[in-house]
């Protein structure tokens, strides 16, 4: 592809625009995007123009740009992340209706946990997860599972830099979290008690396909001080589920 002046692919650009639009900024002006995307205005508006065009972003009647159609349709074919979804979603709900609180999906993604599904009771108690949203890898729960059994060349990296303290309770010390990370591979699930949230606890267990490599995690949220153990069984049960319905889809 061809470079910018600054050295830039093409590609580096367009990702550069697309990446400007987070869960909670879904519509910016091409101006915006090219103050956080580090563009001059007139590559902002160049590059603005041919994404609309494209279809990958869509501009409504007040020129504000948001995120096309097209975009969509063409991430969900053939998507890995959707075939685990639709496989997960019918365990997900039996989780659900046997626990009542949140029920949660995540992959492995860039040193992260990124949340494909999930599904809450009316009454449930706090959670700060959402859709295609992210959470570190350290603080979550289903994060803990990820690195747990994440390579370990991803383990080493996320260990040797900074953890952040997302709440009190975070493990951030890379000693401690290595001690925790080991049982989690040993008891095949973990519970984090105000890792993310104080007032919450969040319990998850590996998801693995059929030739037993794990490729998400599977978690629920739960008031702080909730007993976790039909919560354990609810979600192992689950993750046994999805592993024999994805070896035969």
């Amino acid at each position: 592809m061809a470079n910018s002046p600054s050295g830039d692919s093409s590609i580096d650009r367009i990702v550069r625009v697309l990446e400007t639009f987070t869960i909670d900024r879904t519509v910016q002006t091409a101006s915006e995007i090219g103050r956080r995307a580090g563009f001059p205005s007139s590559t902002a508006h160049r590059l603005v123009d041919a994404l609309v065009e494209a279809g990958l972003l869509e501009r409504d009647d007040d020129h504000r740009v948001s995120l096309g159609m097209r975009l969509w349709e063409l991430a969900l074919r053939g998507s890995r992340a959707l075939r685990l979804r639709q496989v997960a979603l019918p365990h997900m709900e039996r989780v659900q209706a046997r626990i009542r609180e949140h029920t949660q999906l995540a992959a492995l993604e860039q040193d992260s946990a990124l949340f494909l599904e999930r599904l809450s009771h009316p009454g449930a108690g706090a959670n700060i997860t959402r859709i295609a949203g992210r959470l570190p890898l350290h603080a979550s729960s289903s994060g803990l599972v990820l690195l747990a059994h994440a390579p370990d060349d991803v383990r080493e990296r996320v260990l040797a830099a900074p953890l952040p303290q997302v709440a009190k309770e975070t493990v951030t010390d890379a000693a401690a979290l290595r001690r925790l990370l080991a049982r989690v591979r040993r008891d095949g699930y973990v519970v984090a008690r105000g890792s993310i949230e104080a007032v919450s606890t969040g319990v998850a267990v590996p998801v693995r396909d059929r030739t037993g490599d794990v490729i998400a995690a599977l978690s629920v949220v739960l008031p702080r001080d909730a007993p976790t153990e039909q919560a354990i069984a609810a979600l192992l049960q689950a993750s046994r589920g999805i592993r024999s319905d994805l070896s035969e889809y």
